[in-house]
């Protein structure tokens, strides 16, 4: 957690006293109250402490965000300039407020509390049309440029990232998967395609990402983002436990070892990967405040640990609504965007496609956020707390919605009431 506190000071510029109550508080108690958290802001680093008997440190590395320190793993800090704080984050530039009533009232009510709780706590939402800001609201402490972390949602950069680079034919999605311990024929791994981990259908036994809560603290996943300084070598020591395609697990590991990849194809190392994703990819799309974050061996923590504006992540959104192409000049490959968002078959209960959660099904999760009004043909990612950025392709609309929400389904019914009233109020 040490990573977390350190990025949300010195990449979000945010308070980190808040941060923790409404964010991870509610997730790691009790366990909470055996926290302790230093902040050092001459030498930009967090030190968290558990009970006494684990501690962990993370320290600020500039363009390459937070690294939470092992052995030998991590260099001295950048010289960088200061963190921004969260009031320059809030004073410019302003929010573009809807012209339409209808959306205005949309944003209201995706901003109101339940009398009853859980909270939901909104900090950010954007609605695009045309590639156009038609409304946009931030919490007190948020604005335009505040980054803010996407959790999984980060794992639909990762399919972007690879898409870039299958292009560029340095990758083959249905060809075994470029990972070393698997490399021989008679491991069962071996048949692992690419396709199989942006589907999470691998058949790696590695635990789950779907949830968290202080009982995901034992999951492999878990233990592979927090204690290892090479999280994708961690992850390929996976049992097998299914035979590729046959069983569908949302676990990161799959995704640490697509990142791992990307980071292999871009020239080895922290600094390759971030030159590869801004030339191909965000300064193409002009998201300007972004920051991928690392493990201790350059490997980007392609399954959780980006960090961007609201702003930024419709900006991305707005490549898949537009089928991966910008100012003339195709991003992805032809059918990459329709090959994301088509369903994962086993995925049914939630309704996953390849790195994005889809609509595009008649059972299950699908069937249920159509019925809350979001439309067959949508797509988004979309992380742990209500981190949302939904696709919606027959309205030419997308809508992000950032927060901290903790009921069960994490405000999936207030970000489809969002969507649904987008759609109603843009029609008009």
């Amino acid at each position: 957690m040490s990573a977390t506190r350190c990025a949300l000071v010195f990449v979000g510029g945010l308070d980190p006293d808040m941060f923790y109550r409404e964010a991870i508080d509610p997730v790691i108690a009790p366990a909470g109250l055996l926290m302790d958290y230093r902040i050092d802001r001459t030498k930009r680093e967090v030190t968290a402490d558990l009970a006494g008997l684990v501690t962990s440190r993370s320290v600020f590395l500039g363009a390459e965000g937070c690294r939470v320190t092992h052995e030998g793993a991590v260099r001295a800090p950048m010289d960088v300039n200061d963190p921004p704080t969260a009031a320059q984050h809030s004073a410019k530039p302003l929010p573009v407020d809807p012209a339409n009533p209808a959306l205005e009232a949309a944003l209201d009510r995706e901003f109101a509390e339940p009398e009853s709780g859980p909270h939901r706590w909104t900090k950010s939402v954007v609605v695009l049309r045309g590639g156009h800001i038609v409304a946009e609201r931030y919490a007190p402490g948020y604005g335009p440029e505040t980054p803010q972390i996407g959790w999984s949602v980060t794992k639909s950069v990762t399919n972007a990232l690879t898409g870039i680079a299958v292009r560029q034919k340095k990758l083959a999605i249905n060809a075994p998967a470029p990972v070393a311990a698997w490399r021989d024929p008679k491991d069962p791994r071996h048949a692992i395609t690419i396709d199989n981990l942006l589907r999470m259908n691998s058949g790696i036994e590695f635990g789950h990402s779907l949830y968290a809560d202080w009982r995901s603290a034992f999951d492999p996943s878990a233990q592979m983002q927090f204690d290892m300084a090479d999280e994708a070598a961690f992850a390929e020591t996976a049992e097998f436990a299914a035979a590729p395609g046959t069983r569908w697990n949302d676990t990161n590991g799959n995704t640490m070892l697509l990142a791992r990849m990307i980071r292999d194809q871009a020239g080895g190392d922290a600094a390759s990967v971030l030159r590869f994703a801004h030339r191909e990819l965000f300064d193409k799309l002009g998201m300007e405040h972004v920051t991928l974050e690392f493990d201790g061996a350059g490997t980007p923590i392609g399954s959780s640990h980006m960090w961007a504006s609201a702003r930024d992540w419709a900006r991305f959104g707005q490549l898949y609504l537009d089928d991966s192409v910008v100012g003339g000049e195709r991003i992805l490959p032809e059918g990459w965007v329709d090959y994301s968002a088509r369903l994962t078959p086993g995925s049914e209960t939630y309704g996953y496609g390849a790195g994005f959660w889809t609509n595009r099904g008649t059972t299950g999760g699908a069937a249920k956020r159509i019925g809350l009004g979001m439309p067959p043909d949508s797509f988004m990612a979309r992380g742990t707390q209500g981190q949302y950025i939904v696709i919606l392709p027959s309205a030419r609309l997308v809508v992000v919605r950032l927060g901290m929400a903790h009921d069960r389904y994490e405000d999936i019914d207030g970000v489809a009431r969002l969507v649904a009233d987008a759609i109603a109020a843009e029609a008009k």
